[in-house]
C-alpha cells in the first residue's frame, strides 16, 4: 500500500483513504466533500489527524496512511499503515462498549470514555499494512 498523495481520496470502492506519513512538514487539505459532508485532514511524519464537519473522527501518532475506511453507526472498519508502532485514537458513541480486531485478531472489548474516545495502539513495521474492525457491542 502507498501512502495517499493527494491526501484524502474516495476510493472506487466508495470508502475513504487519507494520511501521508512520509511527509517532512505538515500538510493539510479541507473543505473535501464525501457522502455530503465535508473533510479536513492534517498529515505528516508525526501525526495524521482527520475531522467531519468540524468534528473529530480519527488521529494517529505517529502520522499513518488510511486506506478503505469505512464507517457506519455501529462500526468502523479501516486499512493502516505507518512506519512505527502507532496510538490511534478514534471518536464513537460516548460511554460504550466495542469489539475491536487488528488483523482479524481479537485484541478485546474497549469502552469509550465520556467525550467518544477510543485509544488503541498498534505494533506497525514498516511496508506492514494492518487491518482494524471496531464493532459496537
Amino acid at each position: 500500500m502507498a501512502v495517499v498523495k493527494e491526501l484524502i481520496r474516495k476510493e472506487g470502492d466508495g470508502t475513504l483513504s487519507f494520511g501521508n506519513f512520509e511527509l517532512d512538514s505538515k500538510q493539510k487539505l479541507s473543505d473535501f466533500e464525501y457522502e455530503g459532508d465535508l473533510y479536513k485532514v492534517k498529515t505528516f511524519k508525526e501525526i495524521t489527524k482527520l475531522e467531519k464537519n468540524g468534528l473529530f473522527v480519527y488521529e494517529s501518532v505517529p502520522g499513518t496512511a488510511v486506506t478503505g475506511m469505512k464507517a457506519t453507526e455501529d462500526a468502523i472498519g479501516f486499512n493502516v499503515e505507518g512506519w512505527e508502532d502507532s496510538s490511534i485514537t478514534l471518536e464513537l458513541e460516548p460511554d460504550t462498549e466495542y469489539k475491536v480486531l487488528v488483523d482479524g485478531t481479537n485484541i478485546g472489548k474497549m469502552k469509550t470514555n465520556l467525550a467518544g474516545k477510543l485509544v488503541l495502539s498498534v505494533e506497525i513495521n514498516p511496508g506492514q499494512v494492518l487491518n482494524v474492525q471496531v464493532d459496537k457491542i
